[in-house]
């Protein structure tokens, strides 16, 4: 969405903003249940959104929602934000996803009231803000199988129809449309939703989907581990010099000089090219010869993770995508770095594969991460790895599922996306009547990039899908975008330029 991001202080408002309207109070909201929950706590109270660049804004109506699943001693947090006003409520819901372990998002829930929706999140029955080995175990060795399933559908699934009754509530009447907005681990959840909940929503928006997470999750770790098994720790400097050189080489491909890598997969840059020679680095401050080890490293990243037999494990990523995202280092010098990785593989693999804590992964070898990754795959595909191409029941619903992904995604690769399409395609041929994929070249994870990038638009497009029946063929963005046709990555012709 287009406002930046905001935040939420109470409202100085006795509780009826520019009298009368529906009643913010808790009687409002007394039958406000479902029939597998218990209601701990209920909370209403009148906020006022606030932006940086403002010190007043709208008031809404929040509804905090306390519950357990009886005999799970969990309690998660559903809070639903509703425009105060009838008159300034769009008469559409709009349920925002979360990002990383967060299941939801505050800032995106008051974006999206103060745009006109009524919208809710939730926060899974866990803190995201706290160590992930605090929630997603029980004590060591034993995983918290119900605090995960509440983030990976359960809490969403009821975060909507909660949503939906406290609309209903408020308003006298139901939304005319529903919809799902989320990115990367929000846009997991909104695949999730798409193929296990499809009734929920009229239209989804699901972007850089963390979808097959029991494999893309452990491929973020491939990059760190094969640096520990070189032992090479390259600045930053030269990781941003292997990127710069394959774009240079390569952004070409489509025929127009742009800075950005549009056909990704044809990209045979090879980085043993830069082999001997000198980068200048700014931070730390000095000059490095690039050597055989580092472009062996990237080389590796590029190719993605094999087995110690060499069979496919998970894609690599794209030779556009910063490599700092998945394999950053600090450094004291230019030849004295450390290894920073991305903290979320690292307590994947920690707290719900090995479910030891205190692993070392500075130690891992091929034979034990490829142990890591069967089980990864064996214990959480069921679970997290919304990876079922079978969208049949979101066919009948009528449900739009949109997607998009940026070709230069520095932390979710888009051949796990473009493969899940191609999967559901081969169910169904007609998958472009409900399912519709862009990628964006040049866009990194969830937007930004040097690429045109499309967030700011395309929920439009969505909604003109559902309420309309106008099928985007194109997304207007702030730069190029490609429609997936497939049925082949690597052919020009799988792709359509906007």
């Amino acid at each position: 969405m287009a406002s930046p991001l905001l935040s939420t202080v109470p409202s100085a408002s006795s509780g009826v903003a520019n009298a009368p309207g529906p009643d913010c109070t808790v009687s409002t909201f007394q039958a406000l249940a479902l029939a597998n929950i218990e209601v701990l706590a209920l909370d209403v109270v009148v906020k006022t959104s606030v932006t940086p660049e403002t010190s007043s804004g709208d008031e809404f109506c929040q509804v905090t929602v306390q519950y357990t699943h009886p005999g799970q001693n969990d309690a998660v947090n559903t809070v639903i934000g509703l425009p105060l006003l009838a008159t300034d409520w769009n008469e559409r819901f709009q349920m925002m996803g979360g990002g990383g372990w967060a299941t939801g998002s505050t800032d995106a829930l008051v974006e999206a009231v103060a745009e006109g929706y009524s919208s809710v999140i939730t926060d899974g029955g866990h803190d995201s803000n706290a160590p992930v080995a605090d929630w997603g175990l029980v004590s060591e060795g034993n995983v918290n199988w119900q605090l995960l399933w509440n983030f990976a559908v359960d809490a969403l699934d009821e975060g909507a129809s909660l949503g939906k009754l406290a609309t209903e509530l408020y308003y006298g009447m139901p939304a005319k449309y529903s919809y799902w907005n989320g990115c990367s681990t929000g846009g997991r959840q909104g695949h999730i939703m798409a193929q296990q909940h499809p009734e929920q929503f009229d239209g989804i928006l699901a972007a850089a989907p963390a979808i097959n997470w029991q494999r893309f999750i452990v491929q973020e770790y491939w990059g760190p581990l094969m640096a520990n098994l070189l032992d090479t720790r390259p600045p930053t400097c030269v990781l941003e010099a292997f990127t710069r050189a394959a774009i240079d080489a390569c952004d070409g491909l489509d025929g127009v000089k742009d800075g950005v890598i549009a056909l990704p997969d044809q990209c045979d840059f090879d980085a043993d090219s830069l082999v001997d020679s000198t980068v200048s680095c700014a931070d730390p401050s000095g000059s490095i010869i690039v050597t055989a080890k580092h472009a062996e490293l990237v080389k590796a990243v590029w190719a993605g993770p094999t087995s110690v037999e060499g069979k496919f494990e998970w894609y690599g990523m794209p030779k556009e995508a910063p490599l700092t995202g998945l394999l950053n280092t600090t450094c004291h010098s230019v030849d004295n770095c450390t290894l920073a990785p991305f903290s979320i593989p690292e307590d994947w693999l920690r707290v719900f594969v090995a479910k030891n804590t205190s692993l070392d992964l500075s130690g891992l070898s091929r034979e034990g991460y490829d142990r890591l990754f069967r089980a990864s795959v064996a214990q959480y595909a069921s679970i997290m790895g919304t990876d079922n191409p079978d969208l049949t029941d979101m066919k009948n619903a009528g449900t739009k599922l949109l997607t998009w992904h940026g070709l230069a995604d520095q932390l979710i690769t888009y051949h796990g996306t473009v493969d899940y399409y191609d999967r559901v395609t081969e169910l169904n041929p007609n998958v472009t009547d409900y399912y519709r994929l862009f990628l964006a070249p040049g866009v990194e994870h969830c937007g930004l990039g040097p690429g045109l990038d499309p967030r700011l638009t395309i929920f439009e497009s969505l909604r003109a899908w559902v309420e309309n029946g106008t099928a985007p063929d194109t997304v207007p963005a702030t730069g190029p975008a490609l429609t997936y046709v497939g049925s082949d990555p690597n052919d020009a012709a799988s792709f359509k330029c906007l």
